[in-house]
């Protein structure tokens, strides 16, 4: 099984241009990101997908590979698809330009789902983290899922799911941690497939895998890091790095 990581990376974000460009600890975002994720040595390559030539420079001047997108794309997962419809590989997983603080342990727990997967009856995995604090769970900017019995996605979304209607019957609330691992043939069917209306409602880019029927198995992990999204997450990220 031949298992490749892509590291989808955008200057332009509309919370915070240039936040890939940004310097941790004497690297940039990005460069940390990249390495963090060579580091965990569970891949057959790792590459930076982009379509700026200041991130594609930052990451092959330190000696790391980068591919350059040929077309527009409004989401990771249509560059990433690009970037790999040529390539023999069996598994990529995507891992967040603005997760620095990546982590072995998370990744290897999305590369086992696939080993188990004797059938092929995955299509995706992805990570998702026990929330408790009740701002978090408010906070459109975090994205929560719910899960059946056997911990395949039901829905995502940026409102607290399920409602709290009753208070008191146990529910577990969890954070989606974008980094998904995928088939190569369901990321080829997603470059293909429309939007449809709840993913362009929700602009959650893995709920147009459940509206085609895809089924995605969430892995739940206590290690959190940070996102690195707006301003005041860099600061926490630099307070974390030293």
């Amino acid at each position: 099984m031949k298992i490749i990581s892509m590291i989808p990376a955008r200057y332009s974000a509309s919370r915070f241009p240039g936040k890939l460009m940004q310097d941790l600890g004497g690297k940039t975002v990005i460069l940390r990101t990249y390495e963090a994720t060579v580091a965990t040595n569970l891949f057959d390559g790792v590459f930076v997908v982009t379509d700026n030539k200041i991130i594609y420079d930052e990451i092959v001047s330190n000696g790391g590979k980068a591919i350059m997108s040929k077309k527009e794309h409004d989401c990771g997962s249509d560059r990433i698809a690009e970037a790999v419809e040529f390539m023999d590989i069996d598994i990529v997983i995507n891992v967040q330009g603005d997760e620095p603080f990546t982590d072995r342990e998370s990744l290897a727990k999305l590369i086992e789902v696939f080993k188990e997967d004797h059938d092929k009856k995955i299509d995706l995995a992805s990570l998702m983290v026990h929330i408790t604090d009740l701002d978090e769970i408010n906070n459109p900017n975090t994205v929560k899922v719910i899960v059946d019995q056997s911990n395949f996605a039901l829905y995502y979304s940026r409102s607290p799911i399920p409602y709290p209607r009753e208070k008191n019957v146990g529910v577990k609330y969890y954070k989606h941690k974008g980094v998904y691992a995928f088939r190569k043939e369901a990321i080829l069917d997603f470059y293909k497939l429309p939007m449809l209306p709840l993913e362009a409602s929700e602009k959650i880019e893995c709920i147009r895998y459940l509206e085609y029927g895809k089924r995605i198995k969430m892995i739940e992990t206590d290690i959190e890091g940070v996102e690195i999204d707006t301003p005041e997450d860099l600061e926490r990220a630099k307070k974390l790095w030293k």
